[in-house]
Formats: C-alpha cells, structure tokens, sequence
C-alpha cells in the first residue's frame, strides 16, 4: 500500500496536490497521506472507497491492497479464497472482450489461451 499511494501521489502531482488529495479521502490532514506512504499508518477499510477516488485508482485493487496491509497476506488470501478476488474495473473490461469474442461461450483457459494471453503482456 505504502509503495502504490507514494507512486500515486507522485503520479498525481501536476494535477493535485496531497493535500488536494487527503482531503478529497476525508483525512483533515496532508500528513495521513505522508503517513501510510511511510508505512507508519494502515488505511482504514472503511476510507478505501474514498482515497480510490482520491488517487484516482480502482477501488478494488486499493481494496486488495488495504486488506492485506490490514490483516496481513495470509488472511487476505483467505478472505480472497472464500469470497472471491476484487475485479478491477480494467479485468471487467478483459472478461467483456473474452466474452465478446467468444460469443459469449465460457471458453476453457487452455495451455495455448495462456501461451496467446502472456504474448499480449511480455511484447
């Protein structure tokens, strides 16, 4: 999570400030967005939605991200587990053009599927 938000806000910089950016999450102050990019504060799961937006980030990866800084790998793999990966707005768009092309048919993911889909990836 640390890495990401740092990443985020940099990437953000041109267009807003942090202090731009904890307020539109709900934080009162800049230095909770100094904070969680230090690692010295977790983001409350409650706050994903809002600091999604804030950076302008899907909330479902941010989502994945608070869960396992909240508690911890193995337990966000098990509440993955049970309940499912969040899909993120990009992956949606992935599985509409699967199912697109596939005349909506429930294609298998094959060795060779695989093979075509990390060709896409690795050019």
């Amino acid at each position: 999570m640390a890495n990401y938000v740092e990443r985020r806000v940099l990437e953000l910089k041109p267009t807003k400030s942090q202090a731009e950016i904890a307020a539109q999450a709900g934080y009162t102050s800049p230095n909770m967005i100094t904070m969680i990019k230090q690692g010295s504060s977790k983001v409350a799961l409650d706050r994903v939605p809002a600091l999604a937006l804030a950076l302008e980030a899907d909330p479902a990866f941010v989502m994945r991200l608070a869960l396992e800084q909240s508690i911890g790998r193995a337990a966000a793999a098990a509440v993955i587990e049970i309940f499912g990966a969040p899909i993120t707005a990009n992956e949606r768009g992935w599985i509409e053009a699967i199912r697109e092309a596939s005349d909506n048919s429930d294609p298998r993911l094959t060795s060779r599927s695989k093979v075509s889909v990390n060709a896409i990836f690795r050019s």
